[in-house]
Protein backbone atom coordinates (compact mmCIF):
# COMPACT_ATOMS: atom_id res chain seq x y z
CA UNK A 1 0.00 0.00 0.00
CA UNK A 2 2.22 2.80 -1.32
CA UNK A 3 -0.67 4.95 -2.10
CA UNK A 4 -0.07 9.09 -1.23
CA UNK A 5 -2.17 9.79 1.92
CA UNK A 6 -4.86 11.80 -0.11
CA UNK A 7 -6.16 8.79 -1.95
CA UNK A 8 -6.92 7.24 1.88
CA UNK A 9 -8.00 10.53 2.82
CA UNK A 10 -10.79 9.94 -0.59
CA UNK A 11 -11.01 6.58 0.35
CA UNK A 12 -12.13 7.08 4.03
CA UNK A 13 -14.21 9.84 2.97
CA UNK A 14 -16.64 7.10 0.53
CA UNK A 15 -16.32 4.86 3.61
CA UNK A 16 -17.65 7.18 5.98
CA UNK A 17 -20.61 8.68 3.48
CA UNK A 18 -21.54 4.76 2.89
CA UNK A 19 -21.92 4.04 6.87
CA UNK A 20 -23.87 7.33 7.61
CA UNK A 21 -25.83 5.62 4.90
CA UNK A 22 -27.19 2.98 7.22
CA UNK A 23 -26.93 5.25 10.46
CA UNK A 24 -29.63 7.72 8.62
CA UNK A 25 -30.84 6.31 5.90
CA UNK A 26 -34.28 8.98 6.15
CA UNK A 27 -31.99 11.77 5.87
CA UNK A 28 -31.35 9.51 2.17
CA UNK A 29 -34.45 8.68 1.54
CA UNK A 30 -35.81 12.42 2.06
CA UNK A 31 -33.80 13.62 -0.95
CA UNK A 32 -34.43 10.47 -3.58
CA UNK A 33 -36.44 11.55 -6.78
CA UNK A 34 -39.58 10.27 -6.20
CA UNK A 35 -39.46 8.63 -10.05
CA UNK A 36 -37.20 6.10 -8.45
CA UNK A 37 -38.35 2.81 -6.90
CA UNK A 38 -37.63 1.15 -3.62
CA UNK A 39 -36.07 4.43 -2.00
CA UNK A 40 -34.61 2.49 0.91
CA UNK A 41 -33.31 0.03 -1.19
CA UNK A 42 -31.43 2.47 -3.11
CA UNK A 43 -29.90 4.02 -0.02
CA UNK A 44 -28.69 0.78 1.28
CA UNK A 45 -27.45 -0.33 -1.76
CA UNK A 46 -25.42 2.89 -2.67
CA UNK A 47 -24.34 3.17 0.93
CA UNK A 48 -23.00 -0.36 0.51
CA UNK A 49 -21.20 0.55 -2.89
CA UNK A 50 -19.87 3.45 -1.38
CA UNK A 51 -17.73 1.46 1.76
CA UNK A 52 -16.65 -1.05 -1.13
CA UNK A 53 -15.32 1.17 -3.62
CA UNK A 54 -13.60 3.01 -0.78
CA UNK A 55 -12.24 -0.10 0.57
CA UNK A 56 -11.14 -0.61 -3.35
CA UNK A 57 -9.27 2.56 -3.80
CA UNK A 58 -6.75 1.36 -1.15
CA UNK A 59 -5.35 -1.67 -3.38
CA UNK A 60 -3.26 -1.73 -6.49
CA UNK A 61 -5.62 -4.18 -8.48
CA UNK A 62 -8.78 -2.81 -7.87
CA UNK A 63 -7.62 0.44 -7.58
CA UNK A 64 -8.59 1.94 -10.91
CA UNK A 65 -11.72 -0.20 -11.33
CA UNK A 66 -12.75 1.43 -8.06
CA UNK A 67 -11.80 5.39 -9.33
CA UNK A 68 -13.83 4.23 -12.93
CA UNK A 69 -16.83 3.02 -10.25
CA UNK A 70 -16.71 6.22 -8.19
CA UNK A 71 -16.72 8.45 -11.73
CA UNK A 72 -19.92 6.42 -12.89
CA UNK A 73 -21.51 6.35 -9.21
CA UNK A 74 -20.67 10.35 -8.85
CA UNK A 75 -22.25 10.67 -12.09
CA UNK A 76 -25.80 9.25 -11.26
CA UNK A 77 -25.78 11.27 -8.01
CA UNK A 78 -26.09 14.38 -10.07
CA UNK A 79 -29.55 13.20 -10.95
CA UNK A 80 -30.19 13.66 -6.74
CA UNK A 81 -28.58 16.97 -6.96
CA UNK A 82 -30.74 18.21 -9.84
CA UNK A 83 -33.98 17.11 -8.33
CA UNK A 84 -32.94 18.59 -5.46
CA UNK A 85 -32.98 21.94 -6.94
CA UNK A 86 -36.70 21.25 -8.81
CA UNK A 87 -38.57 22.65 -6.14
CA UNK A 88 -38.87 23.56 -2.17
CA UNK A 89 -39.67 20.36 -0.98
CA UNK A 90 -37.25 18.27 -2.76
CA UNK A 91 -34.54 20.68 -1.27
CA UNK A 92 -34.93 18.96 2.08
CA UNK A 93 -34.48 22.58 3.23
CA UNK A 94 -31.26 23.12 2.34
CA UNK A 95 -30.67 26.51 0.74
CA UNK A 96 -30.53 26.52 -3.12
CA UNK A 97 -26.97 28.61 -2.78
CA UNK A 98 -25.33 25.51 -1.27
CA UNK A 99 -27.76 23.00 -4.26
CA UNK A 100 -26.29 24.98 -6.73
CA UNK A 101 -22.89 24.84 -5.15
CA UNK A 102 -22.71 20.74 -4.84
CA UNK A 103 -22.93 20.32 -8.43
CA UNK A 104 -19.44 22.21 -9.14
CA UNK A 105 -18.26 19.96 -6.03
CA UNK A 106 -19.57 16.90 -7.86
CA UNK A 107 -17.23 17.56 -10.79
CA UNK A 108 -14.25 18.20 -8.56
CA UNK A 109 -14.64 14.79 -6.94
CA UNK A 110 -14.86 13.00 -10.14
CA UNK A 111 -11.75 14.61 -11.11
CA UNK A 112 -10.27 13.90 -7.86
CA UNK A 113 -11.03 10.41 -8.33
CA UNK A 114 -9.82 10.28 -12.01
CA UNK A 115 -6.01 12.13 -10.90
CA UNK A 116 -5.30 8.95 -9.24
CA UNK A 117 -5.56 6.67 -12.63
Amino acid sequence: MNNPWHLYSMAGMYVLAGVIHFIKPKMYMRIMPRYLPSHKALVLISGLLEIGLGIALCFPKTKSLAIYAIIAMLTVFLLVHFYMLSSEKASAGIPKWLLILRIPLQFGLMYWAYWYL
